[in-house]
């Protein structure tokens, strides 16, 4: 009754997974796994194919480097749909703001109400222990958000039918989760559970094509954005949007792009009336700042 789907680049992290879905799941399923261990093609042509072999109307994605710790989390994730007709996409981990900067799902600032998670992350670097991140303010089974993470989410065949994955647009390994959450928002909601455990055992890279496929997806919803399902005031949204193109900006000198790409971002008229003309200066003043001293 759930069509798993994964991405896999490495055959022993597949078949682990696989072990720990059959021990765990405890309804029926399918799993549709691509190698792709030469990174030959990109997750939302993966994913898209992926739902369309799908034989199950439930579908799950999820990263091959995870262990799922809670039993029968598919009887979860059908009683989660089943009781909430408008659910569109549930994930672990999300937030309930995404700005109009340039970002990943959860690059701004560590604010109340912000981040929803439940997950145990582990890192490559195994002498840094792994940590349980939780984070529940209003103690609910289900929140929803802006955004979700990609490490594992579930929605429905026919909506990734209706809203399929841009393959057109993101042609890598990033974005694809942001751009999907997204996109189900127009229609549905998007939300995070708490009652599905697993550890994640490494952590992403916000490597310079995460950077390059960022710009991209935010050129393409900026007349979206930002979504703001937890109805911050305009002055914690105006916090929170300084705070995200500061480091965006920081991202982009890392990798050496030119003044007036970043001069760009900040050209916009719902820009200008989302911070004000004082915090844009702001902006305008540490952007070249930061441009004076490389």
């Amino acid at each position: 009754m759930i069509t798993i789907i994964i991405s896999s680049v490495k055959e022993q992290l597949l078949n682990n997974v696989k072990k720990n879905i059959e021990a765990t799941i405890g309804v029926p399923y399918e799993v549709i796994s691509f190698d792709n261990s030469s990174g030959q093609r990109g997750l939302c042509e993966l994913y898209n194919e992926g739902a369309r072999l799908a034989k199950f109307d439930t579908l799950c994605y999820m990263h091959e480097d995870i262990e799922l710790k809670t039993e029968n989390w598919g009887q979860i994730v059908l009683e989660i749909f089943q009781k909430n007709q408008d659910l569109g996409l549930v994930g672990v981990a999300g937030s309930s703001y995404k700005s109009l900067a340039p970002s990943g799902w959860g690059t701004a600032p560590n604010v109340d109400n912000i981040y929803h998670i439940n997950l145990i992350q582990s890192y490559k670097d195994k002498t840094i222990p792994s940590k349980l991140f939780y984070s529940n303010f209003r103690n609910e089974k289900l929140t929803p958000v802006a955004c979700i993470d990609g490490v594992w989410f579930c929605t429905k065949k026919d909506y990734v039918m209706q809203f399929p994955f841009d393959e057109e647009l993101l042609k890598g390994f990033h974005c694809y989760d942001l751009d999907f959450s997204l996109s189900i928002g127009q229609k549905f909601k998007v939300a995070v559970t708490y009652d599905v455990l697993m550890e994640h055992f490494s952590e992403g890279s916000l490597n310079e094509s995460w950077l390059i496929e960022t710009l991209k997806l935010h050129e393409k919803w900026k007349d979206h954005l930002p979504v703001n399902v937890a109805d911050f005031t305009k002055k914690e949204c105006r916090f929170l949007e300084s705070a995200v193109f500061i480091k965006i900006f920081d991202k982009m000198n890392e990798y050496n792009f030119k003044t007036n790409s970043k001069l760009r971002l900040l050209t916009s008229n719902k820009l200008i009336r989302l911070l004000g003309f004082k915090q844009l200066l702001r902006l305008y003043f540490y952007l070249f700042l930061k441009a004076s001293r490389n």
